[in-house]
């Protein structure tokens, strides 16, 4: 099955890696182009696939094509193409409806990922595949399921979605270098407080499949505790509010308030 990225930036990236280190149902091959920036050639070097010289020339000897380009970009890329045997989108703020007309025979999925495909950890939101190539579907998820869980929602959801996890392993690490900047002036190794951080990361994504948010913060937080003291300093200074935030002035950018 041979996969080809129109695009080759930070996502299409971090999914052709996730791919090249997958055990399973990754790509037989996997192409790439760009605008000129050179990319395409360093990503395929990387990852042992192939750049190749056009989009037209990419879409002909691809199964699935990864639209990973600006949604600025979408009519232009579009309307110089053959008809894609499908489409997998990765463009943010772009309805399935758009989509759709702009490859009218195409088989079109709407997708938006996380930075955690890249180590085969991520997070797929796809939009509700609903009256198109079921076997295609099918073969799309069973490849997208070698490096992210899937996640079905509604096409009106993605937005909400991309909020709340395609910008939040930024937010993530805004966290760990935080405490990470924190241990290492308290005395710790910045290899070290940054290896403290990242497990402690780890296993609270684990917790959370079992307990909830606010059990969690009880179970850490002894009454009169120094958990107790920083999350009350959290608080004061607005720590929860300030990601309420970040998250409404994703979706404000992505619906163009």
């Amino acid at each position: 099955m041979i996969v080809g990225f129109i695009g080759s930036g930070n996502m299409a990236a971090a999914m052709a890696r996730g791919w090249a280190r997958a055990e399973r149902n990754s790509p037989t091959e996997m192409l790439f182009t760009d605008s000129g920036s050179g990319r395409a050639t360093a990503l395929a070097k990387e990852v042992g696939g192939r750049a190749v010289q056009g989009n037209d020339d990419l879409v002909r000897q691809s199964d699935f094509v990864i639209l990973a380009v600006k949604p600025a970009s979408l009519e232009t890329v579009a309307k110089e193409l053959p008809a894609p045997r499908a489409v997998l989108s990765l463009l943010g703020a772009t309805p399935l409806e758009k989509l759709v007309s702009e490859f009218p025979d195409s088989t079109v999925i709407r997708l938006m990922p996380n930075l955690g495909v890249e180590v085969n950890r991520g997070v797929i939101c796809m939009a509700e595949p609903e009256g198109i190539d079921q076997e295609i579907v099918t073969e799309s998820k069973q490849l997208l399921e070698s490096i992210a869980r899937v996640h079905e929602l509604p096409d009106e959801s993605m937005d909400v979605a991309t909020a709340v996890m395609g910008c939040s392993p930024a937010y993530f690490a805004v966290v760990a270098e935080a405490l990470r900047s924190a241990g290492t002036h308290g005395g710790l190794g910045a290899d070290v407080a940054i290896r403290l951080v990242s497990e402690s990361l780890a296993g609270t994504a684990e917790l959370l499949k079992h307990r909830t948010p606010f059990e969690i913060q009880t179970a850490v937080a002894s009454p009169g505790g120094s958990t107790e003291a920083g999350l009350e300093a959290l608080a004061a200074a607005g720590g929860a509010d300030a990601f309420r935030a970040a998250y409404e002035a994703s979706i404000a950018r992505m619906r163009g308030d």
